[in-house]
């Protein structure tokens, strides 16, 4: 029987529950956490770290990533350095630039978590020695920070050539240490050896050695893992979300329904069927993916009436089409069926709130964007694990989903501008997205909202 093409399943999780005990009554619940990457290069671990911060942050965990490759860089030249000897485990002077660098990139991290400017740092380097790994976690555990920080490791374990070649080829030829210093085919060659350096001083996370330590093992980009000593809220979000990210290529469709009769007369929210603009939208949108010929396409749909108007009529071209209530607009409480002329006559002090502060404001009986982007979690996780898919949905819950996948501020969110009878394409890549928007030429309102000027004018978002 051949199996249809698409997102391979996980073929093994393992979780090691050894020391996994809970929390000792003398320590604090909420202190700051240590992401470490480990691993060799062309492993993927820059990836992993893009990913996480983006992640981390966009659900309200405030994440920065220190990445000691540009410390490296920003410290000596290779060129001068003589290339892959400058990775040499018997390289002097260059074990001695890279512990340095090091050094700098954990006593940023460390600023970066004392000042309670943040609560992740993601320290993206190979870490490759049991030595420097302990450096890490002697430094976290010193008493000068208060509280100490928790270090929890991700190790990248890949002996797939096909991973490592494609990590190589898409990645490391645009690196900054090679782009327009040398030909694609000599980086390549250049890169190979430097890897070859880093295994001569490897030394993975060890079951035993390691016992004390906390950490995940990501084998081949995803197919297994190995959980150890997961320790507090942090390290078991970053588990939840590692074990369901994937690199295969694929893109993500994003399409508010077509023009609803609420729309049409400004009004928030409710339930309302498509207009006869919004009607031709649905066609439309029919002849577009059509046209496309998507594979193993999936559509996810909100259950209200406009939405389930406009992805029926592409339930012929999808293998899965599904209705989801978390896809449902925000609820916007006592305001629903208003106008924003009628909220703001009505609410004046509450319109005034929302105006301050629209990612925290919350309608009275109703949600805040905050709420939503808790509420869509559970959809960017299946977004993360599958292949092609439509989502057809509402304009504050694209904006969440879009805010995601761009790595938008918390304060810009809400303002991202997500137009009726547009079909948004997101092809996420290894360390961005790519977004195009495609606009049909049918006539809808604009339901966009300027961004307040807090001199109270209406800022300009163009």
């Amino acid at each position: 029987m051949v199996r249809p093409v698409g997102v391979p399943q996980r073929k093994m999780t393992y979780w090691n529950i050894k020391g996994s005990v809970p929390d000792s009554a003398n320590e604090q619940v909420r202190v700051p956490n240590v992401i470490a990457l480990v691993g060799l290069p062309a492993r993927g671990k820059t990836y992993i770290s893009h990913k996480l911060c983006r992640y981390l942050n966009w659900i309200g965990i405030k994440t920065k990533a220190f990445n000691v490759g540009e410390y490296r860089r920003a410290a000596c030249n290779l060129e001068e350095q003589g290339e892959f000897e400058f990775f040499s485990p018997h390289n002097d002077k260059g074990n001695k630039i890279r512990e340095e660098c090091a050094r700098l990139a954990i006593e940023d991290m460390g600023r970066y978590l004392d000042s309670k400017e943040g609560e992740v740092a993601i320290l993206d380097a190979t870490n490759t020695t049991r030595d420097r790994r302990k450096m890490l976690v002697d430094y976290c555990r010193e008493m000068q920070h208060d509280p100490p920080f928790r270090v929890f490791f991700v190790e990248s374990v890949c002996d797939d050539p096909d991973i490592i070649n494609s990590n190589i080829t898409e990645v490391k030829i645009n690196s900054p240490d090679y782009k327009g210093i040398m030909s694609e085919e000599a980086a390549k060659e250049d890169f190979l050896k430097r890897i070859e350096m880093y295994k001569m001083q490897y030394e993975p996370i060890d079951e035993e050695c390691d016992e004390d330590l906390s950490y995940i093992k990501v084998i081949n980009a995803g197919k297994s893992f190995y959980v150890h000593n997961v320790n507090g809220h942090v390290q078991s979000r970053v588990v939840y979300f590692l074990m369901n990210i994937h690199l295969l290529p694929r893109s993500i469709y994003l399409t508010r329904h077509g023009e609803s009769e609420y729309n049409q007369i400004g009004r928030l929210g409710g339930d309302s069927p498509l207009s006869q603009n919004g009607l031709k939208y649905a066609g439309k949108l029919q002849e577009y993916f059509e046209k496309e010929k998507i594979g193993e396409l999936r559509i996810w749909s909100s259950q209200k009436i406009r939405a389930a108007q406009t992805a029926s009529t592409m339930a012929h071209l999808a293998a899965h089409v599904e209705y989801w209530k978390v896809l449902d607009e925000i609820d916007a409480g006592i305001c629903e069926g208003l106008s924003y002329e009628d909220f703001e006559s009505r609410y004046p002090k509450q319109f005034a709130e929302r105006d301050k502060d629209k990612y925290h404001y919350r309608y009275p009986s109703g949600e805040s964007y905050e709420d939503l982007v808790a509420r869509l979690e559970p959809v960017i996780m299946e977004l993360e694990r599958q292949s092609n898919v439509l989502v057809v949905s509402h304009q504050a819950v694209l904006r969440c989903i879009l805010a995601y996948f761009t790595n938008q501020r918390r304060d810009d969110l809400p303002y991202l501008k997500v137009p009726l009878h547009t079909v948004i394409k997101l092809t996420p890549k290894a360390y961005s997205c790519q977004v195009e928007m495609f606009k049909f030429n049918i006539d809808a309102v604009n339901t966009y909202r300027e961004k307040p000027a807090t001199d109270g004018n209406p800022k300009t978002e163009e």
